[in-house]
């Protein structure tokens, strides 16, 4: 359908900077393989990708690990399990990216605003806003006349409640209202448009544990989490839904303390998307219904939510070795000076044949009594990346509550 072919556009100028899966079966060099389309280049492709961008400076200089690594308000959107381990009573970040700012686009950005408190010891509640505003498109009809302005944007909002099972491990459960309104209701060659919304759950958990490393202190710590599980979306009235970007991320962070003043952070986190693997299509040949016939794989298009989700890990039309093609691998090192001054950096690594995204990410932060500010700067490996050589930054805003400072004073006397 058109409709459906207009949103894939408008969604991909942001959401990946890659080679779209093919009809053909080719390479990313244009090469032809046979015609069960083995290694080609098959990307997966989702609505509302922006749930999936990196929204703070600090994960974003570290190569977008954020899993397992120190808590903080932006746990929100990496971790949610982690808040109640976080060391202050409250707390919240306000991030701001710039998008596709190096092609000179001045009107496209990615917000975020999250929050949380510490309601006991062993309980934190968190809320968050993640806003992408597409800047202005202009709409015209078949003959290039113009129809009207539009500014397309993208939002959702959520809530969490993560709770202590015991000192060392945690959970948290997440709920989150996504908004799509990408063409305003305008009618596109007879089919009306509308906004897609649908709600989405995350499931996190995290563990940490206090070791030694050669006589020196040490924190080694897990998460896992499941994110953006939640129902299709539709931007029509027809029975064509799509898949929402529905997470698996797996991570591991290493905190050693050098000494009383230098500590070094080693994170890597392991991500799949858990969609349905795009199927492999016949050259030159449909269905009864003039559908491209389709080889090896499964129509995204028949599957619900459940079944598509829960049979991502199995579906790939090239079996074993293409479903670890899918798994994105992300790096990242942070190194603070008494927890005054931080210096980051990180990788980011997808394979060519699911995106080929590679890129390496810097940043600094500096904390100061309840104030803190992060900024992050990823420099591609291909050229086309949306946040090549922009700056990025957040600011944090964490304190302790007025009941934990008198018992400090109290102690003190």
């Amino acid at each position: 359908m058109a409709i459906s072919r207009f949103i894939l556009f408008i969604t991909g100028i942001f959401v990946i900077p890659c080679t779209f899966a093919q009809v053909y079966p080719v390479d990313g060099s244009g090469n032809k393989y046979d015609l069960l389309g083995r290694d080609t280049v098959r990307v997966i492709t989702t609505a509302v990708p922006f749930l999936t961008i990196s929204p703070d400076a600090r994960s974003g200089a570290m190569g977008d690990v954020g899993a397992a690594i120190s808590a903080d308000a932006n746990s929100i959107f990496w971790n949610p399990a982690k808040l109640c381990f976080s060391e202050k009573d409250m707390g919240f970040a306000v991030s701001y990216t710039p998008w596709l700012r190096k092609l000179g686009i001045n009107d496209m950005s990615l917000s975020y605003l999250a929050g949380y408190a510490k309601i006991s010891k062993q309980e934190a509640i968190g809320l968050s806003m993640n806003y992408f505003n597409l800047g202005k498109i202009q709409f015209t009809d078949n003959n290039g006349q113009a129809i009207r302005e539009f500014k397309p944007q993208e939002f959702s909002i959520g809530g969490t409640y993560s709770r202590k099972l015991s000192d060392k491990f945690s959970v948290a459960p997440a709920v989150k209202l996504i908004y799509s309104n990408l063409t305003g209701s305008i009618n596109l060659n007879g089919t009306t448009t509308k906004p897609g919304a649908t709600m989405a759950i995350d499931l996190s958990a995290f563990y940490k544990s206090d070791i030694k490393i050669q006589g020196r202190s040490a924190n080694l710590a897990f998460g896992a989490v499941i994110s953006n599980f939640g129902g299709k979306i539709s931007y029509t009235n027809s029975s064509q839904r799509d898949f929402i970007p529905t997470n698996f991320r797996l991570g591991s962070a290493l905190t050693y303390e050098v000494d009383q003043f230098n500590k070094v952070i080693i994170a890597v986190d392991v991500n799949k998307l858990m969609v349905p693997s795009p199927p492999v299509y016949a050259q030159d040949t449909t269905d009864p219904n003039g559908k491209p016939f389709i080889v090896r794989g499964r129509n995204p298009e028949n599957l619900s939510m459940f079944s598509g989700v829960f049979g991502s890990f199995a579906d790939a039309p090239d079996g074993f070795r293409e479903e670890m093609r899918e798994f994105i691998i992300n790096t990242g090192i942070e190194y603070w000076y008494n927890n005054l001054f931080a210096v980051r950096g990180g990788f980011f690594n997808e394979n060519k044949l699911k995106g080929n995204r590679k890129y390496f990410t810097l940043g600094l932060g500096i904390r100061y009594n309840s104030f803190g500010i992060d900024f992050a700067y990823l420099v591609p490996l291909r050229q086309n990346n949306p946040l090549a050589e922009t700056l990025r930054f957040s600011l944090h805003f964490d304190m302790a509550s007025k009941r934990r400072l008198e018992s400090v004073e109290d102690i003190t006397e």
